[in-house]
């Protein structure tokens, strides 16, 4: 009984799911605002993806796409605007109900028009939009915790909720005009239709009993049903992880140039994958360190999945993986393939770094503003800094 009272009572994990929150709209955002001047070429009319041959692919596959709804130019620009601003703003943490959704939308939109152009850090982004939709990621470090707390503060002083949400219904009420709109199109195949009909649905029936009294037994069996699919997805999250690092590690052991600790020599010597030869160079000159992390890459992967049973070995090889990702960015020319991976990783991180990490974070922004405006330091807003201090009738 007290293993289904963890699981349902409370949303785990709240520090994670707000890294893995950031990190992944962070990683996203970053790579549309780079490749913002290659964006034709990559999922717009200009790409050798033509648009008759991506409109064949998902004819068969039933993947879905908005960019699908209109070869035009300038559906495209709004897609790919729309996909930067939700990125934005679920970085932020503000309506991440709704923000989580529309980030999804606007990852498998750009990337199933054109599948040949991701990596395995696409991949990674790819799966995560869709695990953020089921997760309470915004219960710390976002906007809405600011609100919630804000709202807990009204509700001890006042002894009422406060004034109306005006934004939150119009989002809901947008949704619900555009979803009209694409029903009656008919551009969406039948079961993304009814998927985004029955989040729009949820979303309205939270509101409408969080309205009415945030206290009642409804409400807080709407809670126990987000708490468990929230602890749910963020063990799906950590399971991916794990099998991610595991078959990337048994699939290296097979071969004969990890086997033999030469591995990593190869692609310091590619051009696409030499952002600084010099520094490629540097390394492949030491045999004995080519050896060491050719044999340390595939001995991390290998065991990471078995050290979940003790946190300090845990901890260790954690560090060292996220070591190496950042190597790979560096080395490699791949930092968005890095960044995917650590934000994945952070599902690892434990609780009380995070809460050093936020704290050193708040203290720093607090110094600049104080700085800026001549003042003494001002620490940050307060966000709900634990679960026990976020009431289940205001957490995001």
């Amino acid at each position: 009984m007290n293993r289904i009272d963890r699981v349902t009572g409370a949303a785990l994990g709240p520090y994670q799911s707000a890294v893995i929150r950031i990190g992944f709209s962070a990683t996203w955002l970053l790579f549309l605002l780079r490749e913002f001047p290659n964006r034709h070429e990559l999922y717009g009319p200009d790409g050798p993806w033509s648009w008759d041959m991506a409109q064949q692919l998902i004819a068969g596959n039933g993947a879905f796409t908005a960019l699908m709804w209109s070869d035009g130019r300038v559906w495209f620009e709004i897609v790919y605007a729309a996909a930067v601003v939700t990125s934005a703003l679920l970085m932020l943490g503000w309506r991440t109900r709704t923000m989580s959704v529309l980030f999804m939308i606007g990852v498998l939109s750009l990337q199933n028009r054109s599948i040949f152009m991701g990596d395995g850090g696409d991949n990674v982004i790819h799966l995560m939009s869709i695990y953020l939709l089921f997760t309470r990621c915004g219960q710390v470090w976002s906007l809405d915790a600011r609100r919630a707390a804000r709202a807990r503060e009204h509700f001890a002083r006042e002894g009422d909720i406060g004034p109306s949400d005006v934004v939150g219904p119009l989002l809901w009420w947008l949704a619900g005009l555009g979803l009209s709109v694409i029903t009656f199109m008919g551009v969406v195949s039948g079961g993304w239709l009814v998927v985004f009909w029955v989040l729009w649905a949820v979303q309205g029936l939270w509101w409408a009993v969080n309205r009415r009294d945030p206290y009642s037994e409804p409400r807080q069996l709407l809670d126990v049903i987000a708490n468990f699919a929230h602890n749910a997805a963020l063990l799906v999250i950590m399971a991916e992880a794990c099998l991610i690092y595991a078959t990337a590690g048994w699939y290296k052991i097979q071969g004969s140039r990890w086997q033999d600790g030469t591995a990593v020599y190869y692609p310091l010597h590619l051009d696409y994958f030499s952002p600084w030869p010099a520094l490629g160079d540097l390394l492949a000159s030491h045999g004995l360190m080519v050896m060491l992390v050719s044999y340390g890459t595939v001995a991390v992967q290998v065991a990471f999945p078995f050290t979940l049973f003790n946190r300090r070995v845990k901890n260790v090889l954690l560090v060292a993986m996220m070591c190496e990702h950042a190597a790979i960015a560096v080395l490699l020319g791949l930092p968005f393939f890095s960044l995917a991976m650590i934000a994945a990783d952070a599902v690892f991180l434990p609780t009380p770094f995070l809460k050093r990490l936020g704290g050193w974070v708040a203290r720093a922004r607090g110094g600049v503003f104080s700085r800026s405006a001549g003042a003494s330091t001002v620490p940050g807003p307060r966000a709900a800094e634990s679960p026990d201090q976020a009431h289940v009738g205001f957490t995001p």
